[in-house]
């Protein structure tokens, strides 16, 4: 892998084939996978799709600019069993 910070990112999405399915949390990640026509999900069961990555491609932007002033977002949540029930509908309903 080159050095750069997205070089895994566009690794993966060179790797990626239309129709495939990629589980990601990150936003730029699931774009260039919808841009080669694959299926993606979040962990947390939500489906990325043409409807969404847009909003969500925002508020990454958004995310990132109040991390940069020094703003801190809440914590995260232990994972639990209805997550991971959730997230087995999505998986199931993708594929």
């Amino acid at each position: 892998m080159d050095q750069g910070a997205d070089s895994v990112d566009i690794a993966l999405a060179n790797a990626l084939l239309s129709g495939d399915v990629v589980v990601t949390q990150d936003y730029g990640v699931a774009s260039l996978a919808l841009g080669k026509s694959c299926h993606v999900v979040h962990p947390s069961g939500m489906v990325i799709d043409g409807s969404n990555i847009d909003r969500l491609m925002f508020e990454r932007h958004v995310a990132r600019e109040v991390r940069k002033r020094g703003r801190r977002s809440g914590k995260i949540k232990k994972r639990t069993a209805e997550d991971d029930r959730i997230f087995l509908e999505a998986i199931v309903k993708v594929l």
